[in-house]
This record gives C-alpha cells, structure tokens and sequence, in this order.
C-alpha cells in the first residue's frame, strides 16, 4: 500500500473522520495504549461506520511510513478535492469577507501543513495552490496540518497566473508578500475581500505571481537592522501566519 494512501497521527485521523468519513475506509489504533482520545477516534469512527481495528506498534510504523502516528493511522479511499470551478462560489459565499491564502510554489510538506494549520485557524475562505513546481496534499502535509488539511478548501489550479485574475474579476485585492517592497503590510486595509500571496521557500513569488498582484508589501522587520543581519525573508509558514492573523485582527474590531 502506498504511503501516500495512509494518514497518521491523531489530529490527522480525527479530523478525517469529522470531515471526510466517506473517504476513509480503514481506522487502526494501537492495541493496549491508554490514552482516551485513541478510544474517542475509534468511538467515532465506528459511529460513521468506519472498520476499527486494534494492531501491534509495529504494524502501525509499517504503514505510517516514517510518520509519528501516535498509536492512529488512517487508509484514505481519496483525498478530499476541490475544483477551480467552485472558487468562485467560494469567493461570493463569503459576502465581501473573504480571506484568500495563495501559496506560489511551496516545497516542502511540512511547510505546506504549517501554512494550512495557521490559514484554517484563521478562517480563511479559501488556500490556491499551483498542480505543478510544488508539493501536494501528501501524508506528511496531513500530519504537519493537524487535520487543517480536510477542514478548509484547497484547490491546486492548472494556471496560477489566471487563477489571480479571476480572483481579481471577482472583487478579491491581491498582495503580494516581498521583502524589496516598499509599502508595509501593517498599512493596509485587509478587512474586505483579500488575497495574501506568498512565495516558495527558494525564488519567493515568480515574476507572472508578481505582476498579477495589485500591490507587493512587505512585512516590517526591525530586528534584522538592530542585529546587523540582513534578514531577507521568513520562513513561509512564519510568513503566512503572521500576514493572515494580522488580517484576522482587523477584521475582528
């Protein structure tokens, strides 16, 4: 079986059952361990009509593939997927409030789980991600997403650049996030319908990313300076985070 057929880890597991019980078709825990949420999984997968089967530690480091399971892996039938068609029902349903997370090449799966856990935190409306030149929703971004991954919309998109102009018709003012920029993320108005948009780990924004956007800001970093250390960039988990919860915070005067 393919690991990228199996979830792990209890957060990860929980929230597929909550979210997208209709996928899962296999729940193991680990036979003898004591910890009560193990029981709550298997009490609501059973529930949902899901197979529970009680196993050796051992056969669930087999399966999680390398992952820390914590005594619960899950076998997913299919992720979870949305279609480029549905964004712009997305977009509308939020009323002129949506908070859209564009991520432009993201690499690694713990980074793509980090930027999910903090955009379904903040309630964000929808994350775009491009099919091609970045990670896709694997085990390891299910696991780092602590479930995020199976409670928010994600759509992975053929043609970024076009994607941001249909954003673009449909209201949503895109930023996007550079270190060379001028303007501040601090000074802006993020309480409408937004699109923060973030590079990859290596290149940051590509230069079609960047000309879609209607404004390049910058997240103020005085650290850097009083160090003297040229600090170019953040982590683009830390980034996201930052970025989404300052809009979180103005749109909760």
């Amino acid at each position: 079986m393919s690991q990228k057929q199996w979830i792990a880890g209890i957060n990860a597991v929980s929230a597929a059952i909550e979210h997208d019980a209709d996928n899962v078709r296999e729940v193991l825990i680990e036979a003898g361990a004591k910890n009560p949420r193990l029981a709550e999984i298997e009490s609501n997968a059973r529930r949902a009509g899901i197979d529970v089967r009680r196993v050796a530690g051992q056969a669930l480091d087999g399966v999680a593939g390398g992952l820390r399971h914590q005594g619960a892996v899950a076998r997913y039938a299919a992720a979870k997927t949305w279609g480029e068609s549905e964004l712009q029902g997305l977009v509308e349903g939020a009323e002129g409030r949506a908070l859209v997370l564009v991520l432009d090449g993201v690499q690694d799966p713990h980074n793509l789980g980090a930027c999910l856990r903090s955009a379904a935190a903040a309630g964000v409306t929808v994350v775009i991600i491009p099919k091609d030149r970045a990670v896709q929703i694997n085990a390891t971004v299910r696991k780092t997403s602590a479930g995020a991954a199976d409670s928010i919309p994600i759509i992975p998109v053929t043609n970024l650049a076009r994607s941001l102009r249909e954003l673009q018709q449909l209201g949503v003012w895109l930023y996007g996030l550079a270190g060379e920029a001028e303007a501040s993320l601090y000074d802006l108005d993020l309480r409408g319908n937004v699109g923060l948009v973030l590079g990859g780990e290596a290149d940051g924004l590509r230069r079609l990313t960047r000309e879609n956007c209607d404004q390049l800001v910058k997240i103020p970093m005085p650290g850097g300076a009083a160090e003297g250390a040229a600090v170019e960039s953040l982590n683009v988990s830390v980034a996201a985070g930052v970025t989404l919860f300052e809009a979180v915070r103005q749109r909760s005067r």
